[in-house]
C-alpha cells in the first residue's frame, strides 16, 4: 500500500490587527483569500487529505471550503475542525487529533493558512528529504535578510542537522546572528507527532501550547529531525495587518506579471495592470494599462485587453479586442462586438 500524506492547515487566526470582520485567512492577496493560495499549493503537492483548523467566524471558513473545494478534486479531500479557544499552534494541532489518528502510519504536513507563497514544489521537496532521512520531523526553513521576530534554526556544527529552534525572545547574540528561520511549516511522522502531542505544555509566558515544542520533545527522545532550506524567502511571509497584506499584494502582483511576461504575454506598460493568480492568458495576447483580471478568467490567443478593462470569472475567445469594458462571469466570442463603456453581467 502506498503511504498516505495528509495536511493540517492552521486557519484560526482572528486578524484583530487587520481591523476586519472576517477571519484573517480570508483576507485577500490579488483578490484571492490567503487560505486559497495555501490550499491550492497543498492540493498540487503529494497530499491527499486536508484538515483546516478554524476559529473566529469559523462558519465563513467552512462556507469557503464548501464553495471552492468540496468535491473539486477526486485526489484531495478537505475537512474542517473548530479551535474554540486560540491557545497556540500546538493546541490547534491537538484539535485535529481525530484526523491525525485516522492517518496513523503516514506523514502529515502542518502549515499556516496565512502564508500564501508556500509552493507545492517546496512541500514535495521537503517531503522527499523527510522520507529519505527517515525523519520524525522536518521543518521548512528559509534564509532572510532580517530574521528579527522569527524562530532561528540552530544546526549542529558537525552534522549540520537541526539541533533546536530558538525563538526571538530566547535568542542570545549567537542565535540572533542566524539568518535561517522557521517558516512555520513542518512535515511530521503522524505516529511520532501523536506520541508527543499530549506532552506539549503551556508553561510559558503566554500560556500557550507551541508546536515547536513537539520538535524539542522528539529530539529529546533521540528521534531524527532536520530542516529543509527553501530558496524562496517569501515562503515564510504572512500578514498580521493591512500594511503587511499590502506588501504581500505587491510581491504577488510582480510575480504574476513576471510569469506572464516570461511566457511571452505582451504587457508594454504595467501601470494599473493587476492579474489574479488563477487567470489564464493565451499566447500572442497583449494587456494594456488599467486592466484588472480577476478570478477564473481565461483570455484566448492574440487578444488585446485594455486599456481600462475589468474582467471577472470571464472567458474571452481568441482574437478579441476589448477597450474600456467590464465583463462579469460571461463568455465573449470572437464574433462578438463589444463597444467601449459596455458592462456585461
Amino acid at each position: 500500500m502506498p503511504q498516505k500524506y495528509c495536511a493540517v492547515v492552521l486557519a484560526a487566526g482572528e486578524g484583530k490587527r487587520m481591523k476586519s470582520n472576517r477571519p484573517k485567512v480570508l483576507s485577500e492577496v490579488l483578490f484571492k483569500p490567503m487560505l486559497g493560495w495555501v490550499l491550492d499549493a497543498v492540493k498540487a503537492s503529494s497530499v491527499q487529505d486536508i484538515c483546516c483548523v478554524a476559529g473566529f467566524h469559523h462558519e465563513e471558513v467552512e462556507t469557503y471550503l464548501r464553495r471552492f473545494y468540496d468535491g473539486s478534486s477526486a485526489q484531495t479531500s478537505v475537512s474542517c475542525v473548530l479551535q474554540q479557544e486560540r491557545r497556540g499552534t500546538g493546541h490547534a494541532v491537538m484539535m485535529a487529533r481525530t484526523f491525525l489518528e485516522a492517518h496513523r502510519g503516514g506523514q502529515v504536513l502542518v502549515l499556516n493558512g496565512d502564508a500564501p507563497f508556500v509552493k507545492a514544489e517546496t512541500i514535495d521537496a521537503a517531503l522527499q528529504l523527510h522520507l529519505h532521512n527517515g525523519n520524525a520531523a522536518t521543518v521548512i526553513s528559509a534564509k532572510v535578510d532580517n530574521p528579527f521576530g522569527y524562530g532561528r534554526i540552530v544546526r549542529n556544527s558537525q552534522t549540520h542537522l537541526l539541533e533546536r529552534i530558538v525563538e526571538q525572545k530566547d535568542a542570545d547574540e549567537a542565535a540572533k546572528a542566524i539568518h535561517e528561520i522557521n517558516s512555520g511549516s513542518y512535515w511530521f511522522s503522524v505516529d511520532s507527532l501523536l506520541d508527543v502531542l499530549s506532552d506539549i505544555t503551556n508553561s510559558n509566558a503566554q500560556g500557550e501550547y507551541y508546536l515547536t515544542d513537539a520538535i524539542a520533545l522528539l529530539l529529546r527522545k533521540r528521534q531524527k529531525a532536520d530542516a529543509f532550506l527553501t530558496d524562496d524567502s517569501a515562503a515564510v511571509l504572512g500578514a498580521n495587518d493591512c500594511l503587511q497584506l499590502a506588501e504581500l499584494n505587491t510581491i504577488a502582483r510582480q510575480r504574476v506579471l513576471q510569469a506572464h511576461l516570461a511566457a511571452g504575454i505582451s504587457i508594454p506598460c504595467t501601470d494599473g495592470v493587476i492579474i489574479g493568480p488563477d487567470v489564464q492568458i493565451g499566447p500572442y495576447s497583449c494587456i494594456l494599462p488599467g486592466s484588472i483580471l480577476q478570478g477564473r478568467t481565461s483570455v484566448g490567443e492574440s487578444c488585446t485587453i485594455g486599456p481600462n478593462v475589468f474582467l471577472k470569472d470571464t472567458v474571452i475567445a481568441g482574437h478579441v479586442k476589448l477597450n474600456s469594458v467590464q465583463v462579469y462571469g460571461k463568455k465573449v466570442a470572437e464574433s462578438d462586438s463589444v463597444p467601449p463603456y459596455t458592462v456585461l453581467q
